[in-house]
This record gives structure tokens, C-alpha cells and sequence, in this order.
């Protein structure tokens, strides 16, 4: 009977986020932070990605402006995977067009916010995102770690992977990469191995967690 108010609270911590805010402007920073505690989050603030990546976050999502001359939000993605960061990012901007909002969204930001930030629009965002900012984090953590992975493996050993996801055997994997069905054997094995694999199935599982550009294989694959 008693215990209602304790999973209330249980429920608010639960939903409690931690905000990183980079931006080089210390105003907006302040201004967003100033609005995620009252809303009761926890925010961190950084001027750039620099200064993020020197201590990387595992818990949270990142608030970062969208700067088309920079490579806008499929930039700061790249930044924060290079830097081993698989926090969400919702991004910002001043006027920003459909076109941009759409090409951040595509990029892989959770959602785009307008400069300045009503409190209302923020607090519905925060809201919106929230349960699936942590699904998206664990898909981007797992991607990271799978691209760390493959980036272990030689030139020849990742045309065996490409290949052994587009279903090849062995066999057609060697007249694709014009080389001996042993030698392929001998790559495969090395490339399980760095892998971590057991079987084909979860190397190729783990490429696709990678979310790779898709191969193009040699014609002599399907022959």
C-alpha cells in the first residue's frame, strides 16, 4: 500500500536522461542546460567534440549543432564512432531548412531542434526520444564494436567477409578474388578468428551490425 511513491520515483530516475551539450556558443549551452536540469535531467557541456571525446560518455545522448560546412550531423556521428562515443544525437540550428532537418534525421539524429529551444519543444523532445535513445545507443554501440573488429582485418580477409555476405562459397568466393578455394580456407579461418566468429553466420551477422556499404562484388560470385 505503501509503496507506490517508491516506484514513482523509481519510474522519474529511470526516465532521467544525461544531456551532453557541444556547441561552441557558452550562451546556448547554458540556455539548454538551464533547461534540462529544470526539467530533471543531468547536462554536461562541452565547447566542441574535442573536448567530449577526451572523456567519452557511456550514458546519455549528445545535443550538437548541425553545421552543414562542416559535414552537419552525419560529421558528428562520424566524429563520436571514431572516438568510440555511440550516443544518440539530436541535433540543433539556427533557421534551419526541411532539407537539412531531413538530411540530419537520415544522417542518423534522433530529431532536430530549432534555435532557440522552447522550453515546451525541448521538454516534448526529451520525452519523445527517450526510451528510444537507449535502443539506438546499444545499436550504435554494438555497430561501433563490430567496426572495430572488421578494421583488424587485412585487405583480402575483409573481400572474404564481403564476399561470404553476398552467400558465397567458397568455391565462388575464389574465382571472385581469382585466388585458390585453400587459400580462401586459410583466409576465412583467419578472419573467424579475428572476429571472434564461431561460424559464418555470426561474421556476417556482425558486418551487418557494422551498417557497412553494401559490396559490389565481382559478376564471377553468382557464375
Amino acid at each position: 500500500m505503501h509503496d507506490r511513491p517508491c516506484r514513482g520515483i523509481v519510474a522519474a530516475m529511470e526516465q532521467r536522461l544525461i544531456i551532453h551539450i557541444v556547441d561552441s556558443s557558452s550562451r546556448t549551452r547554458a540556455e539548454l542546460s538551464r533547461m534540462a536540469f529544470e526539467l530533471g535531467h543531468h547536462a554536461e557541456v562541452y565547447a566542441d567534440l574535442a573536448e567530449l571525446a577526451a572523456h567519452p560518455p557511456r550514458d546519455g545522448l549528445v545535443l550538437a549543432r548541425d553545421l552543414p560546412e562542416a559535414g552537419g550531423a552525419g560529421a558528428v556521428l562520424e566524429d563520436l564512432a571514431e572516438a568510440g562515443i555511440w550516443l544518440p544525437l539530436v541535433a540543433f540550428g539556427e533557421n534551419p531548412t526541411t532539407g537539412r532537418v531531413v538530411e540530419a534525421v537520415k544522417a542518423g539524429a534522433l530529431d532536430y531542434l530549432m534555435l532557440p529551444v522552447e522550453p515546451a519543444a525541448f521538454a516534448r523532445t526529451l520525452e519523445r526520444i527517450n526510451g528510444e535513445a537507449r535502443v539506438q545507443a546499444e545499436a550504435r554501440r554494438r555497430m561501433i564494436e563490430a567496426r572495430g573488429r572488421i578494421a583488424s582485418l587485412s585487405n583480402r580477409e575483409r573481400e572474404v567477409l564481403d564476399c561470404l555476405a553476398e552467400g558465397g562459397s567458397n568455391k565462388a568466393i575464389a574465382r571472385a578474388l581469382e585466388i585458390s578455394p585453400r587459400t580462401v580456407e586459410i583466409h576465412r579461418a583467419n578472419m573467424m578468428g579475428k572476429l571472434g566468429a564461431k561460424h559464418a553466420a555470426e561474421a556476417v551477422r556482425l558486418r551487418m551490425e557494422a551498417q557497412l556499404e553494401p559490396p559490389v562484388m565481382d559478376r564471377r560470385m553468382s557464375a
